[in-house]
């Protein structure tokens, strides 16, 4: 008898469905996660409102992606790095990043998230 195979692990990416930035991070991760490993759902969202109160998190800041992954959640830098840790490609090298210490990676996630608005049109999901 084959050995079963393990499971696919499935991780929640919430994201700023108004943000055009983060659609078109959306867009790229969807065409690098070969597993699917990976759901979308809108902050803004029901969904994404509903999962915000359950894991106690905000549900009016909408300024960082969340990853919800193996009953963990993470924010900000390190769910960006995270996600990349399951890309294909060389993208996972980026998670190296994550020996950093995190409010360094946080300052500079921020300064991203300050200026998303001002160099992407805003798309609206949910």
């Amino acid at each position: 008898m084959p050995a079963p195979q393990a499971a696919t692990v499935h991780a929640t990416v919430l994201f700023d469905g108004e943000c055009g930035l983060c659609a078109q991070t959306v867009r790229f991760v969807q065409r690098r996660d070969r597993q699917a490993r990976f759901h979308f759902t809108a902050l803004q969202s029901a969904a994404g409102q509903m999962l915000l109160r359950q894991h106690h998190l905000p549900t009016d800041r909408l300024d960082s992606v969340v990853l919800l992954e193996d009953g963990a959640v993470f924010t900000r830098s390190t769910a960006a790095l995270r996600i990349c840790r399951r890309l294909s490609g060389a993208w996972p090298l980026l998670a190296l990043f994550l020996a950093l210490p995190r409010s360094w990676r946080d300052r500079v996630y921020g300064a991203v998230a300050r200026r998303r608005h001002l160099h992407f049109p805003e798309v609206h999901f949910r």
